[in-house]
Protein backbone atom coordinates (compact mmCIF):
# COMPACT_ATOMS: atom_id res chain seq x y z
CA UNK A 1 0.00 0.00 0.00
CA UNK A 2 1.52 3.34 -1.34
CA UNK A 3 -0.65 6.70 0.92
CA UNK A 4 -0.50 9.62 -1.73
CA UNK A 5 -1.62 12.14 0.16
CA UNK A 6 -2.77 12.18 4.32
CA UNK A 7 -4.20 15.79 5.28
CA UNK A 8 -6.24 18.47 4.72
CA UNK A 9 -8.23 19.85 1.51
CA UNK A 10 -10.50 22.90 0.79
CA UNK A 11 -13.21 22.08 -1.18
CA UNK A 12 -15.90 24.71 -3.03
CA UNK A 13 -19.20 23.62 -4.07
CA UNK A 14 -18.69 20.59 -2.64
CA UNK A 15 -16.49 18.79 -4.41
CA UNK A 16 -13.01 17.87 -5.84
CA UNK A 17 -11.90 15.77 -8.79
CA UNK A 18 -9.31 12.96 -10.06
CA UNK A 19 -8.40 13.57 -13.63
CA UNK A 20 -6.48 12.26 -16.25
CA UNK A 21 -7.46 13.64 -19.07
CA UNK A 22 -5.20 16.26 -20.52
CA UNK A 23 -6.86 19.87 -20.89
CA UNK A 24 -10.48 19.41 -20.59
CA UNK A 25 -12.85 20.81 -18.56
CA UNK A 26 -14.30 19.70 -15.29
CA UNK A 27 -17.66 18.29 -16.57
CA UNK A 28 -20.39 19.10 -13.80
CA UNK A 29 -22.00 16.67 -10.76
CA UNK A 30 -25.09 15.55 -13.41
CA UNK A 31 -22.62 14.12 -16.08
CA UNK A 32 -20.35 12.85 -14.33
CA UNK A 33 -22.97 10.45 -12.15
CA UNK A 34 -25.43 9.41 -14.63
CA UNK A 35 -26.27 6.12 -15.08
CA UNK A 36 -24.79 5.13 -11.82
CA UNK A 37 -26.52 3.96 -8.58
CA UNK A 38 -24.14 6.53 -6.36
CA UNK A 39 -24.14 10.46 -6.14
CA UNK A 40 -20.60 10.27 -4.14
CA UNK A 41 -18.17 9.03 -6.92
CA UNK A 42 -19.02 10.15 -10.47
CA UNK A 43 -17.23 8.05 -13.02
CA UNK A 44 -19.58 8.40 -15.54
CA UNK A 45 -16.78 10.60 -17.89
CA UNK A 46 -13.41 8.48 -18.76
CA UNK A 47 -10.34 9.79 -17.17
CA UNK A 48 -12.48 11.84 -14.22
CA UNK A 49 -13.56 11.37 -11.05
CA UNK A 50 -16.05 13.96 -9.66
CA UNK A 51 -15.92 13.25 -6.32
CA UNK A 52 -18.59 15.18 -3.45
CA UNK A 53 -18.15 16.11 -0.12
CA UNK A 54 -20.93 16.88 3.04
CA UNK A 55 -19.02 19.92 3.59
CA UNK A 56 -19.95 23.00 0.75
CA UNK A 57 -16.89 25.22 1.28
CA UNK A 58 -14.01 25.20 3.85
CA UNK A 59 -11.38 22.32 4.95
CA UNK A 60 -12.11 18.04 5.11
CA UNK A 61 -9.73 15.71 5.92
CA UNK A 62 -8.19 13.41 3.25
CA UNK A 63 -6.68 10.56 2.27
CA UNK A 64 -5.30 9.05 -0.74
CA UNK A 65 -4.01 5.44 -1.01
CA UNK A 66 -2.74 3.42 -3.92
CA UNK A 67 -3.21 -0.36 -3.25
CA UNK A 68 -1.82 -3.31 -5.14
CA UNK A 69 -5.25 -5.34 -4.33
CA UNK A 70 -8.86 -4.75 -2.78
CA UNK A 71 -7.89 -3.15 1.08
CA UNK A 72 -10.08 -4.57 3.66
CA UNK A 73 -12.98 -2.45 4.35
CA UNK A 74 -12.61 -0.52 7.89
CA UNK A 75 -16.06 -0.04 9.80
CA UNK A 76 -15.44 3.22 10.99
CA UNK A 77 -16.47 4.85 7.25
CA UNK A 78 -20.08 5.43 7.33
CA UNK A 79 -20.60 6.24 3.45
CA UNK A 80 -18.76 4.15 1.59
CA UNK A 81 -19.33 3.84 -2.39
CA UNK A 82 -17.38 1.95 -5.38
CA UNK A 83 -16.53 2.52 -9.12
CA UNK A 84 -14.30 1.71 -11.96
CA UNK A 85 -12.11 3.90 -13.35
CA UNK A 86 -8.95 3.87 -16.30
CA UNK A 87 -6.87 6.81 -16.40
CA UNK A 88 -6.91 8.56 -19.62
CA UNK A 89 -3.01 9.54 -19.74
CA UNK A 90 0.52 8.79 -17.33
CA UNK A 91 -0.77 11.89 -15.25
CA UNK A 92 -3.68 11.09 -13.14
CA UNK A 93 -3.98 13.92 -10.32
CA UNK A 94 -6.18 14.93 -7.22
CA UNK A 95 -7.58 18.23 -8.18
CA UNK A 96 -9.04 20.40 -5.56
CA UNK A 97 -12.33 22.92 -7.13
CA UNK A 98 -10.84 25.82 -9.09
CA UNK A 99 -7.06 25.20 -7.90
CA UNK A 100 -4.03 23.15 -9.39
CA UNK A 101 -3.04 19.63 -8.44
CA UNK A 102 -3.09 18.62 -5.08
CA UNK A 103 -0.99 15.48 -5.13
CA UNK A 104 -0.35 12.65 -8.54
CA UNK A 105 -1.26 9.62 -8.16
CA UNK A 106 0.85 7.92 -10.85
CA UNK A 107 -1.39 5.37 -11.53
CA UNK A 108 -0.85 2.49 -14.68
CA UNK A 109 -3.12 2.89 -17.85
CA UNK A 110 -4.90 0.41 -16.38
CA UNK A 111 -8.44 -0.64 -15.10
CA UNK A 112 -8.50 0.20 -11.72
CA UNK A 113 -11.46 -0.07 -9.29
CA UNK A 114 -11.73 2.88 -6.57
CA UNK A 115 -13.17 3.27 -3.20
CA UNK A 116 -14.67 6.44 -1.86
CA UNK A 117 -15.06 6.34 2.01
CA UNK A 118 -16.92 9.35 4.13
CA UNK A 119 -17.46 10.29 7.64
CA UNK A 120 -19.13 13.13 9.23
CA UNK A 121 -20.47 14.09 5.78
CA UNK A 122 -23.54 15.46 7.56
CA UNK A 123 -22.10 17.08 10.69
CA UNK A 124 -19.83 19.01 7.45
CA UNK A 125 -22.76 20.16 6.13
CA UNK A 126 -24.37 21.20 9.62
CA UNK A 127 -21.12 22.86 10.76
CA UNK A 128 -19.87 24.91 7.76
CA UNK A 129 -19.52 27.75 9.78
CA UNK A 130 -17.24 26.38 12.45
CA UNK A 131 -14.91 25.48 9.65
CA UNK A 132 -14.86 28.76 7.94
CA UNK A 133 -13.87 29.88 11.28
CA UNK A 134 -10.67 28.29 11.84
CA UNK A 135 -12.53 24.86 13.66
CA UNK A 136 -10.82 21.52 12.67
CA UNK A 137 -12.71 19.53 9.52
CA UNK A 138 -15.53 17.59 10.90
CA UNK A 139 -15.95 15.71 7.79
CA UNK A 140 -13.45 13.16 6.21
CA UNK A 141 -13.22 11.03 3.22
CA UNK A 142 -10.72 8.17 1.88
CA UNK A 143 -10.05 7.32 -1.41
CA UNK A 144 -8.48 4.25 -2.59
CA UNK A 145 -6.92 2.73 -5.89
CA UNK A 146 -6.23 -0.98 -6.89
CA UNK A 147 -5.88 -2.45 -10.15
CA UNK A 148 -9.27 -4.23 -11.15
CA UNK A 149 -11.45 -5.29 -14.23
CA UNK A 150 -14.82 -3.27 -14.96
CA UNK A 151 -17.25 -3.68 -12.63
CA UNK A 152 -20.92 -1.57 -12.48
CA UNK A 153 -20.75 1.17 -9.58
CA UNK A 154 -22.02 0.04 -6.06
CA UNK A 155 -23.42 1.68 -2.85
CA UNK A 156 -21.11 -0.34 -0.23
CA UNK A 157 -22.89 1.60 2.67
CA UNK A 158 -25.17 4.38 3.31
CA UNK A 159 -25.51 6.67 6.67
CA UNK A 160 -25.84 9.72 6.01
CA UNK A 161 -28.50 12.26 4.89
CA UNK A 162 -26.37 13.81 2.45
CA UNK A 163 -25.37 10.59 0.90
CA UNK A 164 -29.00 9.14 0.56
CA UNK A 165 -29.86 12.46 -1.11
CA UNK A 166 -26.80 12.27 -3.39
CA UNK A 167 -27.58 8.53 -4.39
CA UNK A 168 -31.34 9.20 -5.27
CA UNK A 169 -30.45 12.09 -7.44
CA UNK A 170 -28.04 10.14 -9.15
CA UNK A 171 -30.13 7.37 -9.30
CA UNK A 172 -32.73 9.50 -11.47
CA UNK A 173 -30.52 10.51 -13.95
CA UNK A 174 -30.43 9.02 -17.56
CA UNK A 175 -27.67 6.91 -18.56
CA UNK A 176 -24.21 8.14 -20.00
CA UNK A 177 -23.65 8.22 -23.87
CA UNK A 178 -22.23 4.79 -25.41
CA UNK A 179 -18.72 4.93 -26.63
CA UNK A 180 -20.20 5.04 -30.05
CA UNK A 181 -22.19 7.55 -28.85
CA UNK A 182 -19.14 9.04 -27.25
CA UNK A 183 -17.48 8.89 -31.07
CA UNK A 184 -20.16 10.24 -32.70
CA UNK A 185 -20.25 13.09 -30.75
CA UNK A 186 -16.87 13.94 -31.05
CA UNK A 187 -17.11 13.36 -34.96
CA UNK A 188 -19.56 16.02 -34.82
CA UNK A 189 -17.48 18.44 -32.66
CA UNK A 190 -14.86 18.24 -34.74
CA UNK A 191 -16.58 18.44 -37.61
CA UNK A 192 -18.71 22.03 -36.18
CA UNK A 193 -15.13 23.33 -35.18
CA UNK A 194 -13.76 22.72 -38.60
CA UNK A 195 -16.60 24.47 -40.47
CA UNK A 196 -16.55 26.98 -38.04
CA UNK A 197 -12.38 27.11 -38.55
CA UNK A 198 -13.11 27.52 -42.26
CA UNK A 199 -16.09 29.97 -41.67
CA UNK A 200 -13.88 32.31 -39.80
CA UNK A 201 -10.83 31.49 -42.58
CA UNK A 202 -13.85 32.80 -45.25
CA UNK A 203 -15.02 35.79 -43.05
CA UNK A 204 -11.26 37.45 -42.70
CA UNK A 205 -10.52 36.21 -46.22
CA UNK A 206 -13.15 38.16 -47.88
CA UNK A 207 -12.74 41.10 -45.40
CA UNK A 208 -9.18 41.50 -46.52
CA UNK A 209 -10.98 41.14 -50.40
CA UNK A 210 -13.12 44.34 -49.31
CA UNK A 211 -16.08 42.27 -48.17
CA UNK A 212 -16.64 39.50 -50.44
CA UNK A 213 -14.85 36.46 -51.87
CA UNK A 214 -12.74 36.54 -55.09
CA UNK A 215 -13.69 33.99 -57.53
CA UNK A 216 -10.59 31.09 -57.57
CA UNK A 217 -8.83 32.86 -60.45
CA UNK A 218 -8.67 36.31 -58.67
CA UNK A 219 -7.34 34.64 -55.51
CA UNK A 220 -4.62 33.02 -57.33
CA UNK A 221 -3.76 35.56 -59.88
CA UNK A 222 -1.18 37.10 -57.60
CA UNK A 223 0.07 40.28 -58.22
CA UNK A 224 -1.32 43.32 -57.16
CA UNK A 225 -5.10 42.32 -57.28
CA UNK A 226 -5.04 43.11 -53.62
CA UNK A 227 -4.25 46.34 -54.17
CA UNK A 228 -7.07 47.51 -56.48
CA UNK A 229 -9.25 45.92 -53.49
CA UNK A 230 -9.37 49.60 -51.83
CA UNK A 231 -9.42 51.64 -55.11
CA UNK A 232 -12.33 50.12 -57.04
CA UNK A 233 -13.31 46.53 -56.03
CA UNK A 234 -16.16 46.70 -58.46
CA UNK A 235 -13.58 47.23 -61.55
CA UNK A 236 -11.16 43.73 -60.00
CA UNK A 237 -14.34 41.54 -60.01
CA UNK A 238 -14.90 43.25 -63.65
CA UNK A 239 -11.76 42.86 -64.95
CA UNK A 240 -11.73 39.40 -63.45
CA UNK A 241 -14.71 38.53 -65.22
CA UNK A 242 -13.65 39.85 -68.95
CA UNK A 243 -12.38 38.18 -71.16
CA UNK A 244 -8.40 36.91 -72.21
CA UNK A 245 -8.19 39.36 -75.31
CA UNK A 246 -9.98 42.45 -73.35
CA UNK A 247 -7.55 42.02 -70.88
CA UNK A 248 -4.77 41.57 -72.72
CA UNK A 249 -5.95 45.22 -74.33
CA UNK A 250 -6.66 46.29 -70.95
CA UNK A 251 -2.66 45.63 -70.09
CA UNK A 252 -1.90 47.18 -73.01
CA UNK A 253 -3.97 50.48 -72.59
CA UNK A 254 -2.91 50.77 -68.73
CA UNK A 255 0.68 50.63 -69.31
CA UNK A 256 0.35 53.21 -72.37
CA UNK A 257 -1.79 55.55 -69.77
CA UNK A 258 0.82 55.08 -67.19
CA UNK A 259 3.76 55.94 -69.12
CA UNK A 260 1.70 59.02 -70.86
CA UNK A 261 0.84 60.53 -67.41
CA UNK A 262 4.74 60.50 -66.21
CA UNK A 263 5.47 61.94 -69.72
CA UNK A 264 7.53 59.06 -70.31
CA UNK A 265 6.05 57.79 -73.65
CA UNK A 266 8.30 59.71 -76.13
CA UNK A 267 11.62 58.63 -74.31
CA UNK A 268 14.21 56.86 -77.10
CA UNK A 269 14.49 54.45 -75.30
CA UNK A 270 10.75 53.30 -73.58
CA UNK A 271 8.65 54.03 -77.18
CA UNK A 272 10.41 50.68 -79.13
CA UNK A 273 9.28 48.78 -75.83
CA UNK A 274 5.60 50.20 -75.87
CA UNK A 275 5.74 49.57 -79.67
CA UNK A 276 6.83 46.11 -79.12
CA UNK A 277 4.24 45.67 -76.25
CA UNK A 278 1.67 46.68 -78.64
CA UNK A 279 2.72 44.03 -81.39
CA UNK A 280 2.61 41.31 -78.81
CA UNK A 281 6.64 40.74 -79.33
CA UNK A 282 9.55 40.45 -76.44
CA UNK A 283 10.13 43.72 -74.65
CA UNK A 284 13.68 45.09 -76.27
CA UNK A 285 16.39 45.68 -73.51
CA UNK A 286 16.71 47.06 -71.52
CA UNK A 287 13.03 45.74 -70.51
CA UNK A 288 14.66 42.34 -71.41
CA UNK A 289 16.14 42.18 -67.87
CA UNK A 290 14.28 44.17 -65.41
CA UNK A 291 17.07 45.93 -63.09
CA UNK A 292 19.10 47.35 -66.92
CA UNK A 293 15.38 49.04 -67.25
CA UNK A 294 15.93 50.61 -64.02
CA UNK A 295 19.46 51.62 -64.39
CA UNK A 296 18.91 53.05 -67.81
CA UNK A 297 15.94 54.51 -66.02
CA UNK A 298 17.87 56.76 -63.10
CA UNK A 299 20.92 57.00 -65.12
CA UNK A 300 19.08 59.21 -67.70
CA UNK A 301 19.00 63.24 -66.70
CA UNK A 302 17.05 63.97 -69.70
CA UNK A 303 13.64 62.16 -67.75
CA UNK A 304 11.28 64.59 -66.33
CA UNK A 305 10.73 64.08 -62.43
CA UNK A 306 7.33 64.64 -61.00
CA UNK A 307 5.72 64.16 -57.61
CA UNK A 308 2.64 62.82 -56.65
CA UNK A 309 0.72 61.83 -53.40
CA UNK A 310 -0.16 57.83 -53.23
CA UNK A 311 -3.80 57.10 -54.29
CA UNK A 312 -4.86 56.74 -50.81
CA UNK A 313 -3.63 60.20 -49.81
CA UNK A 314 -1.44 58.82 -46.73
CA UNK A 315 1.87 59.52 -48.45
CA UNK A 316 3.01 62.39 -51.02
CA UNK A 317 6.09 63.14 -53.17
CA UNK A 318 6.11 59.82 -54.48
CA UNK A 319 8.29 60.03 -57.74
CA UNK A 320 5.54 59.54 -60.78
CA UNK A 321 8.05 57.99 -63.29
CA UNK A 322 9.20 55.63 -61.08
CA UNK A 323 5.49 54.43 -60.16
CA UNK A 324 4.92 54.18 -63.89
CA UNK A 325 7.84 52.08 -64.84
CA UNK A 326 6.42 48.59 -63.68
CA UNK A 327 3.42 48.71 -66.18
CA UNK A 328 5.46 47.99 -69.16
CA UNK A 329 6.72 44.76 -67.71
CA UNK A 330 3.15 44.10 -65.93
CA UNK A 331 1.24 44.51 -69.27
CA UNK A 332 3.82 41.80 -71.33
CA UNK A 333 3.37 38.92 -68.47
CA UNK A 334 2.04 35.30 -69.96
CA UNK A 335 -1.24 35.70 -67.91
CA UNK A 336 -3.51 38.09 -69.15
CA UNK A 337 -5.60 38.55 -65.72
CA UNK A 338 -2.18 39.39 -63.92
CA UNK A 339 -0.78 41.40 -66.59
CA UNK A 340 -4.46 43.66 -66.64
CA UNK A 341 -5.03 43.95 -62.88
CA UNK A 342 -1.00 44.72 -62.52
CA UNK A 343 -0.54 47.11 -65.54
CA UNK A 344 -3.68 48.74 -63.97
CA UNK A 345 -2.28 48.76 -60.44
CA UNK A 346 0.90 50.33 -61.64
CA UNK A 347 -1.08 53.05 -63.90
CA UNK A 348 -3.32 53.73 -60.74
CA UNK A 349 -0.59 54.79 -58.32
CA UNK A 350 0.56 56.71 -61.44
CA UNK A 351 -2.22 58.92 -61.43
CA UNK A 352 -1.90 59.45 -57.30
CA UNK A 353 -5.07 60.46 -55.88
CA UNK A 354 -6.72 60.98 -59.00
CA UNK A 355 -6.97 57.35 -60.41
CA UNK A 356 -10.82 57.29 -60.42
CA UNK A 357 -10.51 59.64 -63.77
CA UNK A 358 -8.04 56.56 -64.91
CA UNK A 359 -10.53 54.45 -64.26
CA UNK A 360 -13.35 56.28 -65.41
CA UNK A 361 -11.82 56.14 -69.22
CA UNK A 362 -11.18 52.67 -68.51
CA UNK A 363 -14.48 51.86 -68.50
CA UNK A 364 -15.41 54.11 -71.57
CA UNK A 365 -12.44 52.72 -73.46
CA UNK A 366 -14.00 49.14 -72.09
CA UNK A 367 -17.66 49.47 -72.00
CA UNK A 368 -17.70 45.72 -70.68
CA UNK A 369 -16.20 46.68 -67.61
CA UNK A 370 -19.32 48.15 -66.55
CA UNK A 371 -20.09 52.06 -65.32
CA UNK A 372 -18.40 51.38 -62.14
CA UNK A 373 -19.60 53.05 -58.58
CA UNK A 374 -19.77 56.96 -58.43
CA UNK A 375 -16.90 58.27 -55.79
CA UNK A 376 -17.93 59.74 -52.77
Amino acid sequence: MRTVYSGELHVSYGQFYVDSRPDEENPGPSPACAGQTNGLCGAAVPGHLFLVTGLHTGRVGLTVEVHGAAPPLDDGWEDVVEVSFRPASASTVVLPWGDGPLCALDLLPADHRVRYCGRGMDRGREEELAVLEGGAPVDHYLLQFWPAPPAADLVVRQTSRSAAHRHRHARGLPPPPTPEERAAAECRRREERRAAEQAAQERAEALSWGGRLPSRRLREAGGNARGLVPLDRDLLDAVDAACPATQRDLARWAAHRAFAAAGLDGVDWIAPALAALDRGEPLPAPFDVPQRAWDRFFADDRTTHTLVDSSDGCRDNLLQQAMAMPALPAAAGPDPLRAALDALFAAAITYGTDYPALFALARRRFPTLGPGTPQS
